[in-house]
Protein backbone atom coordinates (compact mmCIF):
# COMPACT_ATOMS: atom_id res chain seq x y z
CA UNK A 1 0.00 0.00 0.00
CA UNK A 2 1.47 3.14 -0.97
CA UNK A 3 0.35 6.88 -0.91
CA UNK A 4 2.23 9.38 -3.25
CA UNK A 5 5.33 6.37 -3.68
CA UNK A 6 5.41 6.34 0.05
CA UNK A 7 5.96 2.97 1.66
CA UNK A 8 3.67 1.96 4.58
CA UNK A 9 5.29 1.91 7.83
CA UNK A 10 3.90 -0.27 10.75
CA UNK A 11 4.91 1.29 14.16
CA UNK A 12 4.68 -1.60 17.01
CA UNK A 13 4.89 -0.07 20.77
CA UNK A 14 6.69 -1.40 23.84
CA UNK A 15 5.26 -3.59 26.90
CA UNK A 16 3.41 -1.22 29.08
CA UNK A 17 3.27 1.19 26.15
CA UNK A 18 0.73 2.40 23.96
CA UNK A 19 1.30 4.28 20.46
CA UNK A 20 1.97 7.65 21.80
CA UNK A 21 5.20 6.13 22.49
CA UNK A 22 6.25 7.00 18.95
CA UNK A 23 4.69 11.01 19.00
CA UNK A 24 8.14 12.72 19.05
CA UNK A 25 8.90 10.99 15.87
CA UNK A 26 5.43 10.58 13.64
CA UNK A 27 6.04 14.09 12.31
CA UNK A 28 9.18 13.55 10.78
CA UNK A 29 8.03 9.94 9.84
CA UNK A 30 5.43 11.47 7.89
CA UNK A 31 7.46 12.84 5.20
CA UNK A 32 8.79 9.53 4.34
CA UNK A 33 6.04 7.12 4.94
CA UNK A 34 2.49 6.48 5.32
CA UNK A 35 2.78 5.65 9.03
CA UNK A 36 0.37 3.44 10.92
CA UNK A 37 0.66 2.46 14.71
CA UNK A 38 -1.65 0.53 16.73
CA UNK A 39 -2.58 -0.23 20.37
CA UNK A 40 -2.42 -3.91 21.08
CA UNK A 41 -5.27 -5.46 22.85
CA UNK A 42 -5.52 -4.75 26.53
CA UNK A 43 -3.45 -1.31 26.28
CA UNK A 44 -4.27 2.30 26.18
CA UNK A 45 -7.68 2.79 24.72
CA UNK A 46 -8.22 -0.33 23.52
CA UNK A 47 -10.31 -1.83 26.22
CA UNK A 48 -9.58 -4.60 28.20
CA UNK A 49 -9.39 -8.45 27.17
CA UNK A 50 -10.42 -11.59 29.10
CA UNK A 51 -7.76 -12.88 27.36
CA UNK A 52 -4.37 -13.31 28.90
CA UNK A 53 -1.49 -11.50 27.09
CA UNK A 54 0.57 -13.61 24.57
CA UNK A 55 3.14 -12.29 21.54
CA UNK A 56 1.29 -14.32 19.46
CA UNK A 57 -2.25 -12.66 20.10
CA UNK A 58 -0.49 -9.29 19.09
CA UNK A 59 1.01 -10.66 16.11
CA UNK A 60 -2.63 -11.56 15.28
CA UNK A 61 -4.05 -8.06 15.83
CA UNK A 62 -1.67 -6.42 13.48
CA UNK A 63 -2.46 -8.68 10.74
CA UNK A 64 -5.75 -7.76 11.48
CA UNK A 65 -5.11 -4.09 11.18
CA UNK A 66 -3.24 -4.99 8.07
CA UNK A 67 -6.57 -6.77 6.23
CA UNK A 68 -8.74 -4.03 7.63
CA UNK A 69 -6.16 -1.75 5.80
CA UNK A 70 -5.68 -3.49 2.87
CA UNK A 71 -2.12 -3.66 3.75
CA UNK A 72 -0.73 -6.76 2.07
CA UNK A 73 2.76 -6.24 3.23
CA UNK A 74 4.36 -3.83 5.00
CA UNK A 75 7.34 -2.27 6.61
CA UNK A 76 8.07 -2.47 10.53
CA UNK A 77 9.57 -0.22 13.37
CA UNK A 78 9.32 -1.74 16.81
CA UNK A 79 10.18 -0.62 20.00
CA UNK A 80 11.44 -3.27 22.82
CA UNK A 81 8.33 -6.22 22.77
CA UNK A 82 7.18 -4.28 19.97
CA UNK A 83 10.24 -5.29 17.82
CA UNK A 84 9.42 -8.74 18.90
CA UNK A 85 6.27 -9.20 17.70
CA UNK A 86 7.44 -7.77 14.12
CA UNK A 87 10.41 -10.59 14.36
CA UNK A 88 7.46 -12.98 14.88
CA UNK A 89 5.31 -11.95 12.11
CA UNK A 90 8.82 -12.22 9.71
CA UNK A 91 9.26 -15.44 10.87
CA UNK A 92 5.05 -16.75 10.59
CA UNK A 93 3.95 -14.50 7.98
CA UNK A 94 6.95 -13.48 5.89
CA UNK A 95 4.71 -12.61 2.74
CA UNK A 96 3.37 -9.86 4.70
CA UNK A 97 6.66 -8.38 5.65
CA UNK A 98 9.14 -6.72 3.80
CA UNK A 99 11.55 -5.14 6.48
CA UNK A 100 11.54 -5.10 10.16
CA UNK A 101 13.82 -2.25 12.30
CA UNK A 102 13.80 -2.42 16.50
CA UNK A 103 14.61 -0.48 18.99
CA UNK A 104 16.39 -2.01 21.76
CA UNK A 105 14.66 -5.87 21.71
CA UNK A 106 15.18 -8.41 23.65
CA UNK A 107 16.05 -10.81 21.08
CA UNK A 108 16.44 -13.88 22.96
CA UNK A 109 14.31 -14.73 25.88
CA UNK A 110 14.72 -17.49 28.76
CA UNK A 111 13.74 -18.36 32.19
CA UNK A 112 16.23 -16.17 33.85
CA UNK A 113 16.17 -12.87 31.70
CA UNK A 114 12.30 -13.54 32.24
CA UNK A 115 12.85 -13.41 36.23
CA UNK A 116 15.14 -10.69 35.79
CA UNK A 117 12.07 -8.16 33.40
CA UNK A 118 9.61 -9.55 35.93
CA UNK A 119 10.99 -8.50 39.13
CA UNK A 120 9.88 -5.01 39.13
CA UNK A 121 6.86 -5.80 37.39
CA UNK A 122 4.37 -5.60 40.39
CA UNK A 123 1.88 -2.86 41.16
CA UNK A 124 2.40 -2.08 44.83
CA UNK A 125 6.12 -1.80 44.13
CA UNK A 126 5.72 0.27 41.04
CA UNK A 127 3.63 2.69 43.62
CA UNK A 128 6.41 2.67 46.06
CA UNK A 129 9.62 2.67 44.19
CA UNK A 130 8.37 4.62 40.79
CA UNK A 131 4.87 6.93 41.94
CA UNK A 132 5.22 8.88 39.19
CA UNK A 133 5.70 6.16 36.45
CA UNK A 134 2.29 5.11 38.21
CA UNK A 135 0.78 8.04 37.54
CA UNK A 136 2.12 7.88 33.82
CA UNK A 137 0.76 3.73 33.69
CA UNK A 138 -2.83 4.83 34.99
CA UNK A 139 -3.59 7.93 32.23
CA UNK A 140 -1.66 5.85 29.71
CA UNK A 141 -4.07 2.98 30.18
CA UNK A 142 -7.72 3.55 30.45
CA UNK A 143 -9.02 0.29 31.72
CA UNK A 144 -6.53 0.30 34.29
CA UNK A 145 -2.46 0.15 34.29
CA UNK A 146 -2.33 -2.22 37.28
CA UNK A 147 -4.28 -4.78 35.23
CA UNK A 148 -1.82 -4.41 32.20
CA UNK A 149 1.04 -4.92 34.41
CA UNK A 150 0.22 -7.77 35.95
CA UNK A 151 -0.63 -9.50 32.49
CA UNK A 152 2.81 -8.37 30.89
CA UNK A 153 4.33 -10.42 34.11
CA UNK A 154 2.14 -13.28 33.22
CA UNK A 155 3.21 -12.65 29.48
CA UNK A 156 6.76 -12.39 30.26
CA UNK A 157 7.46 -15.25 32.22
CA UNK A 158 5.60 -17.80 29.61
CA UNK A 159 7.75 -16.59 26.87
CA UNK A 160 10.95 -17.14 28.91
CA UNK A 161 9.49 -21.18 28.88
CA UNK A 162 7.75 -20.57 25.64
CA UNK A 163 10.15 -18.20 23.28
CA UNK A 164 8.41 -17.83 20.33
CA UNK A 165 11.45 -17.25 18.31
CA UNK A 166 13.99 -20.20 19.07
CA UNK A 167 17.90 -20.03 18.09
CA UNK A 168 17.31 -22.33 14.93
CA UNK A 169 14.34 -19.61 13.60
CA UNK A 170 16.25 -17.31 13.22
CA UNK A 171 18.34 -18.66 9.78
CA UNK A 172 14.44 -19.03 8.64
CA UNK A 173 13.93 -14.93 9.05
CA UNK A 174 15.32 -13.94 5.62
CA UNK A 175 13.44 -10.32 5.27
CA UNK A 176 15.99 -7.65 5.99
CA UNK A 177 16.04 -6.45 9.12
CA UNK A 178 18.07 -3.77 10.97
CA UNK A 179 18.76 -4.26 14.62
CA UNK A 180 18.82 -0.66 16.69
CA UNK A 181 20.45 -0.98 20.11
CA UNK A 182 21.55 1.78 22.58
CA UNK A 183 25.19 1.74 24.10
CA UNK A 184 23.94 1.78 27.56
CA UNK A 185 20.54 -0.61 27.32
CA UNK A 186 21.09 -3.46 30.13
CA UNK A 187 17.50 -4.38 29.41
CA UNK A 188 18.24 -5.92 25.62
CA UNK A 189 21.70 -5.85 25.99
CA UNK A 190 24.56 -4.76 23.27
CA UNK A 191 26.15 -8.14 23.42
CA UNK A 192 22.90 -10.32 23.28
CA UNK A 193 21.83 -8.29 20.37
CA UNK A 194 25.16 -8.58 18.33
CA UNK A 195 25.06 -12.54 19.29
CA UNK A 196 21.77 -12.65 17.09
CA UNK A 197 22.66 -10.34 14.32
CA UNK A 198 25.70 -12.44 13.45
CA UNK A 199 23.23 -15.42 12.84
CA UNK A 200 20.86 -13.71 10.50
CA UNK A 201 21.97 -13.13 6.94
CA UNK A 202 20.09 -10.10 5.98
CA UNK A 203 20.91 -8.09 9.20
CA UNK A 204 22.32 -4.62 10.01
CA UNK A 205 23.21 -3.77 13.49
CA UNK A 206 23.12 0.31 14.75
CA UNK A 207 24.70 1.13 17.92
CA UNK A 208 23.31 4.59 19.19
CA UNK A 209 25.67 6.16 21.33
CA UNK A 210 25.07 7.79 24.91
CA UNK A 211 21.65 5.95 24.56
CA UNK A 212 19.87 3.61 27.66
CA UNK A 213 16.63 1.68 27.03
CA UNK A 214 13.60 4.12 26.94
CA UNK A 215 12.86 5.40 23.20
CA UNK A 216 12.75 8.81 24.52
CA UNK A 217 17.14 8.64 24.88
CA UNK A 218 17.07 7.98 21.70
CA UNK A 219 18.44 10.61 19.31
CA UNK A 220 15.61 11.33 16.99
CA UNK A 221 17.52 12.89 14.32
CA UNK A 222 20.42 10.02 14.23
CA UNK A 223 17.21 7.12 14.38
CA UNK A 224 15.33 9.07 11.78
CA UNK A 225 17.97 9.12 9.41
CA UNK A 226 19.06 5.24 9.77
CA UNK A 227 14.95 4.57 9.39
CA UNK A 228 15.24 6.47 6.35
CA UNK A 229 18.13 5.03 4.88
CA UNK A 230 17.07 1.23 5.68
CA UNK A 231 13.27 1.79 4.45
CA UNK A 232 13.57 4.12 1.65
CA UNK A 233 17.29 2.62 0.38
CA UNK A 234 19.16 6.64 0.49
CA UNK A 235 22.39 5.88 -0.95
CA UNK A 236 25.18 6.96 1.47
CA UNK A 237 26.66 9.41 -0.01
CA UNK A 238 22.92 11.28 0.41
CA UNK A 239 23.12 10.72 4.22
CA UNK A 240 26.74 12.20 3.88
CA UNK A 241 25.18 15.54 2.15
CA UNK A 242 22.08 15.77 4.94
CA UNK A 243 24.48 15.50 7.63
CA UNK A 244 27.18 17.95 6.17
CA UNK A 245 24.12 20.71 5.60
CA UNK A 246 23.00 20.04 9.66
CA UNK A 247 26.37 20.35 10.84
CA UNK A 248 27.17 23.24 9.15
CA UNK A 249 23.50 24.86 9.84
CA UNK A 250 24.76 24.34 13.75
CA UNK A 251 28.21 26.57 12.76
CA UNK A 252 26.64 29.17 11.11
Amino acid sequence: MKQNNRPSLLLLHGALGTLEQFDFLVPQLKEHFVVHRINFEGHGDAGPTDSPFRISYFAENVLGYMDEHGIEAANFFGYSMGGYVALVLAKNHPQRVKKVATLGTILQWNEKIAEQECQYLHPGKIKEKVPHFAEQLKERHLSGWERVVNNTRDMLQYLGVNPEIESEDWKHITCPLRFHIGDRDTTAGLADTAEIYQKTEKSELVVLPKTGHPITEADKDYLMLSLEKFFNEIKKTDLDDRAQKKNGSRTE
